[in-house]
């Protein structure tokens, strides 16, 4: 089966530019901020963590060099595929197709959670909240990473590239009357070469706000903030 499985959130990047979003995933946070923020806000070593929306499994083996298990979810068979090669020689890494909405997993089975970029945009994703609830144990942590619209160039970026999406301060409300706590993080993006971030660009935005913002901006560096939502259970 190549379809996605029914519920799943369309990506315009990863879904249909899988070579050109893994440019973009070595591009971004190169100082290292974003997993920071996050090692200061849960452990997973010797624990089992959830990669939820993992797409091709990037972020699999940083989690796995510590933590006891890791699960990956996503819902695009061609990317699980993707996602179960690259960490085939990882023992302790499982990948399995899933949705937000449905997670393949008991209850109170996981102590991590990790969502970067995948069907958390705030109002509408409350059938995912619901299942998070159900499968985190009782001192587990969540982990939601989602464009910050509020700041920084590619905010502004994403502003013009998804205007229908809610502003930026009716996201923050939405998190924060589920109790989830808000870390600013200045993340940024640094590409090896202008043809890499043009590209990656690309299948961010579309075409016309890609060409306007490509002729507004110079060099290889974006400032690129972004949230880290983060609920304790």
């Amino acid at each position: 089966m190549n379809r996605p499985l029914p519920g799943a959130v369309p990506s315009p990047n990863i879904w249909h530019h899988t070579a050109t979003y893994e440019v973009e995933n070595r591009a971004a946070d190169p100082d290292g901020r974003l997993w920071a923020a996050m090692e200061s806000q849960a452990s997973w070593r010797d624990r089992t963590v959830l990669d939820l929306g993992c797409g091709t499994g990037f972020h699999l083996p940083s989690f796995a060099a510590t933590a006891a298990r890791v699960v990956g979810v996503e819902p695009h068979p061609a990317l699980v595929r993707l996602a179960q090669r690259r960490t085939r020689s990882l023992s302790t890494v499982e990948v399995v197709v899933g949705t937000a909405q449905q997670i393949p997993l008991p209850d109170a089975s996981v102590d991590v959670v990790h969502v970067r970029w995948a069907y958390f945009f705030g109002p509408g994703c409350e059938p995912g909240l619901a299942e998070l609830d159900r499968v985190v144990r009782r001192g587990g942590t969540a982990m939601v990473i989602d464009n910050d619209g509020g700041r920084s160039t590619f905010g502004a970026w994403f502003r013009r590239g998804y205007p229908h999406l809610p502003a930026p301060d009716d996201i923050e409300r939405f998190w924060s009357a589920r109790g989830w706590t808000r870390t600013p993080v200045d993340m940024g993006w640094r590409f090896e070469s202008r043809a890499d971030l043009e590209a990656v660009v690309r299948i961010e935005l579309k075409p016309e706000v890609a060409d306007e913002v490509l002729r507004e901006h110079a060099g290889l560096e974006v400032d690129y903030a972004v949230n880290l939502w983060t609920r304790h259970f």
